[in-house]
């Protein structure tokens, strides 16, 4: 099993992958790019074919949590080794120093102090050597944090890391596509112009007159917090350059390593931009706010045959009604993702319906399409689906920590969590006391509440009072069967097959107050519908709770993300079925929304 938080293991490197840009260092990719643009100068191919072995080694601090994968394929699509950090020496040792930080900041802070690193972390940045920190990565800069604090970290930088203020309407965590705002001439930042980034977090520093050196970058979430710093060859960032697609790889990873230094920044935007553009700053994005995400979904399971394919059902109905009643196969899972990443999809979720239900650390199949995926496809990845506490036939037991773990190592961002987390939901609600032993709670404290899905899935039942049910009730747009203008919403848990007593709203506050970081909302009666999501159901929910909703279920046209977006307050929408039957592809979606005014990544 993977480390998880307070412990060390670097992973061990896998295969490079498939890629035109995945072999030899970058320097010899640009030049081998240059041959079939324009002929490279004499100087540059000299001094390019003059540096060492080491010129193409990035070192990678990884502490043993969370997803570095995603990481460690942005370095190598760039053609670069790594080189993992185990003593502090290597730190002392190192060209230049990926610090990937993910989860929470205590748990790193205590790693760092217990293995020596954080002394030899320190010593290295205020060498001034080339260093890039990323999220968590940024944070342990600063002289301490809030979360689960005071915690004291590295005190490079002036300033305390404090949690997002949620009264003001924002939700928390901050999730999503956001734009930054240039403070510092920084090549890294100019690259990326005014595109979105993607960041994932409740904590943040912000901006003041002791630590006004050190900021490059801002971005506006309620307030003015820190988006990167840069001092000399020290840069961080608050938000994900290996999850913000794959010309933000280039530019942040790419500039900060390339043993070519300005030479290579200026072929490098041979990849970044048109060749129209070459001798032109950057063109401006569009970013100025959050945008709303398009998450394509993926359900994922083995076929009759035992193959792994992508599938769809109304109502979790996944096979075809013909004689044979085999399994509906609409793709392979990873060429899909990689589909809807060039597409333009925000972010790609996997729901795991394959079985495993005994021993899901026995789902290879799925772990290895998490890792392929994550290879070349730089968006946020999420997987739900069988992630709990379990005990195999041998009678050895794991937690869901160590499950979540496995998938976390294996290229996940992010952990969707289902009926585990209605059972604990209703326990909570019985007794009103945090056990800390549920799923969601474990997986949470560790990771982060940002890392944490819930995904609730509720059936409409509707009544003729609201009184008729203990639960919370609404008098809803379109009136039942016999006229009824009230309706509850029923979850439910095994895939949509049995019902529970606890409605959707009571199950949204029960596991945001568990730990719950986003909030996946499928209504069953809309599932593969085509007319539209449950307006009513997300606008109750997203209403109700401060952390960010996805819609889900029942889209069918351009028309109903924007509908969703406007009379909600939903922060993203996923579809399923009308883009792997290609009835509505990614792209017209985002033309949609732009058309109506809504902010979207382009």
């Amino acid at each position: 099993m993977a480390a998880a938080a307070g412990s060390f293991a670097p992973q061990v490197p896998t295969a490079k992958p498939s890629s035109p840009y995945s072999s030899g260092c970058l320097s010899q990719q640009l030049i081998r790019f240059n041959r079939l643009t324009y002929k490279p100068s004499r100087a540059f191919s000299l001094r390019a074919s003059a540096h060492s072995a080491d010129d193409s080694v990035v070192t990678l601090l990884d502490y043993g949590a969370g997803n570095v994968r995603s990481v460690r394929n942005a370095i190598r699509f760039l053609g670069f080794d790594i080189k993992d950090v185990q003593t502090p020496d290597d730190i002392l040792n190192a060209k230049r120093l990926i610090f990937p930080g993910v989860g929470a900041f205590a748990p790193a802070m205590d790693v760092l102090n217990k293995k020596g690193m954080a002394e030899a972390l320190c010593a290295y940045i205020e060498q001034d050597r080339p260093f890039l920190g990323i999220c968590l990565g940024l944070q342990l800069l600063f002289e301490s944090s809030e979360e689960n604090g005071p915690v004291k970290g590295l005190g490079l930088i002036p300033g305390v890391v404090g949690r997002f203020d949620s009264s003001n309407g924002f939700r928390v965590p901050h999730i999503g596509w956001d734009a930054i705002h240039v403070t510092k001439e920084s090549q890294i930042l100019d690259e990326i112009g005014s595109r979105h980034v993607y960041f994932v977090h409740s904590y943040r520093a912000l901006p003041s007159d002791d630590n006004r050196e050190w900021v490059s970058s801002t971005c506006n979430y309620g307030d003015n917090f820190i988006a990167s710093v840069r001092r000399g060859n020290i840069h961080a960032v608050q938000f994900h350059p290996e999850k913000s697609g794959s010309k933000i790889v280039m530019a942040c990873f790419a500039y900060f390593s390339s043993p070519v230094d300005g030479v290579g920044l200026s072929v490098l935007r041979r990849f970044l931009y048109p060749s129209s553009e070459i001798s032109k700053k950057p063109v401006a994005g569009t970013a100025s706010k959050l945008a709303k995400r398009v998450i394509a979904c993926l359900d994922v399971r083995t076929n009759d045959k035992g193959d792994l394919v992508v599938t769809k059902g109304d109502q979790y109905d996944v096979r075809e009604h013909t004689k044979e009643n085999e399994v509906r196969n609409l793709g392979k899972p990873v060429d899909l993702a990689g589909q809807y990443y060039r597409d333009g999809a925000d972010e790609i979720s996997f729901l795991n319906i394959t079985g495993f239900r005994d021993f899901p650390l026995g789902d290879l199949p799925m772990l290895q399409v998490l890792r392929y995926a994550s290879e070349n496809v730089f968006v946020p990845l999420t997987v739900g689906g069988g992630i709990r506490d379990f005990t195999d036939s041998n009678g050895r037991h794991y937690s869901s920590l160590e499950v979540a773990s496995e998938y976390f190592r294996s290229g996940a961002d992010k952990i969707s969590i289902g009926s585990d987390a209605v059972y604990a939901a209703e326990e909570y609600l019985k007794t009103k006391v945090k056990t800390g032993k549920s799923s969601l709670e474990q997986i949470s404290r560790v990771y982060g509440n940002q890392a944490v899905v819930v995904s609730i899935d509720p059936r409409r039942v509707y009544l003729k009072q609201p009184k008729d049910v203990e639960f919370k009730s609404i008098k809803v747009t379109n009136p039942g069967p016999n006229g009824e203008e009230y309706a509850w919403y029923q979850c439910t848990v095994n895939g949509g097959r049995e019902g529970r007593p606890i409605g959707a709203y009571e199950l949204a506050k029960a596991v945001e107050e568990l730990g719950a970081g986003e909030i996946l909302l499928n209504c069953i009666d809309c599932d593969g519908q085509g007319n539209g999501f449950d307006i009513d159901l997300i606008k109750l929910i997203s209403d109700a709770v401060n952390i960010p909703v996805i819609a889900s279920s029942g889209a069918g046209a351009p028309e109903h993300f924007s509908e969703v977006f406007s009379r909600t307050n939903a922060s993203a929408a996923l579809a399923a079925g009308i883009f792997h039957r290609k009835e509505v592809p990614v792209p017209s979606v985002k033309v949609h929304l732009l058309n109506s005014g809504i902010e979207v990544r382009i």
